[in-house]
């Protein structure tokens, strides 16, 4: 055992010396590299597991199996994970007794292997490391200062970068027109004027909210939802209809820059009315690049931002879409750290999640479809209905 492990200890640390020789500013380690690492770190555990519960091979490989593609996250992958385990150690199985640290490095690095082969659309990429905000304007670089965010931080910000911050503002829009979303693929001209109303002076609208959820992805939100989105403060979807009939608060706080006219920060903040509990805490923006206008929402984390960057559509009828899906180059959802002490940005682009928006009038009511979708597969649709206040 001694023997063995210095030797994988030599191996793997001579592919880590390769991997990082060949290894360019802004990537993370080749493929081939952390497939190595995977099988190092299983083959231990996958003996702990072998000797403590006493299993052999084909169990040891299902749990290996379990685990790996757990960690993929991606449906398939958690689905392909088992499959791939029971296969593995019905294999080692038929050899003979093979120790479990084989077993379980055995069963990860197929897994990797048959996932890359088959899942070649990365879900998460770096797109940058420690580079100025103006080299990524469409990543909204505010941050929460605190590990919580909650219906407050528009207020906490205007605390800390000054300028005069009116909270529920009055009569104000997340845009502040949708003329600056025109571009060769949208006029604003065409889009009905309840639309327009609604962007330009969201606050005149009352929400209510249906949220449609896939049956699949229940489980993992409701962990998601108790562990992370409530302790945060941030991104605390509804999970039924019945908890949206607590009523929705909608407000939009604003912080406009010492001795300027024009809003430069708008905060649309929805929460629950009974416990003012947040919902959504949202920071929108437009910016314009190559002659194409763009809606930039910053959902502010701890020291981080996670942005979703929209390209504005023509919907039959008048109505308007946002999505992330564009052939553009600037549309798309960004995890962002934000350095504290020199204000650089370290940036994940998440081509595995999508999003589009689409408002519209139908038989004179004012509606909106929000779809969500990630690892390619439809999770959330968010039914809004909104009334004039």
């Amino acid at each position: 055992m001694l023997i063995g492990g210095l030797a994988g200890a030599v191996a793997l640390a001579c592919s880590d010396v390769v991997a990082r020789s060949r290894q360019r500013p802004g990537q993370i380690p080749a493929l081939w590299s952390r497939i190595i690492a995977a099988g190092a770190i299983a083959a231990p555990l996958g003996w702990a597991f072998a000797k403590v519960f006493g299993a052999g091979p084909i169990v040891v490989g299902l749990v290996a199996g379990l685990v790996a593609g757990a960690l993929g996250l991606r449906p398939q992958k958690v689905a392909l994970g088992p499959i791939v385990g029971v296969l593995v150690g019905l294999g080692l199985w038929a050899i003979g007794d093979v120790p479990g640290a084989i077993v379980a490095a055995v069963t990860v690095v197929v897994f990797r292997l048959v996932s890359a082969a088959v899942f070649r659309d990365p879900q998460v990429e770096l797109l940058a490391e420690r580079v100025s905000p103006a080299e990524l304007p469409f990543v909204v670089p505010l941050v929460a200062r605190t590990r919580y965010v909650g219906t407050a931080y528009v207020r906490d910000l205007a605390n800390a970068v000054g300028g005069e911050y009116v909270a529920d503002a009055a009569d104000v829009g997340i845009v502040s027109s949708l003329d600056e979303l025109a571009g060769p693929g949208f006029d604003p001209s065409g889009v009905d004027e309840a639309v327009r109303e609604f962007y330009e002076h969201t606050t005149r609208f009352r929400l209510d909210i249906v949220p449609q959820w896939r049956l699949w992805v229940r489980p993992g939100y409701l962990l998601y939802r108790t562990l992370l989105a409530r302790p945060l403060g941030q991104a605390n979807v509804p999970m039924n209809q019945r908890e949206t009939q607590r009523g929705i608060r909608s407000r939009i706080d604003t912080i406009t820059p010492a001795g300027g006219d024009a809003v430069s920060i708008r905060g649309w903040i929805r929460s629950f009315v009974d416990t003012d509990e947040p919902i959504y805490v949202g920071i929108y923006t437009t910016y314009r690049r190559d002659g194409n206008g763009y809606v930039s929402v910053g959902f502010p984390l701890p020291h981080a931002s996670f942005t979703a960057t929209l390209a504005p559509q023509p919907r039959p009828g008048g109505g308007l879409v946002l999505t992330s899906r564009s052939p553009l180059d600037q549309p798309g959802h960004y995890l962002t750290y934000v350095d504290e002490a020199t204000g650089e940005l370290t940036a994940l682009v998440v081509p595995g999640f999508a999003e589009r928006l689409d408002v519209y009038v139908q038989d004179g009511q004012l509606k909106a479809e929000h779809a969500f979708r990630v690892f390619g597969l439809p999770f959330l649709v968010l039914h809004y209905t909104m009334y004039r206040k």
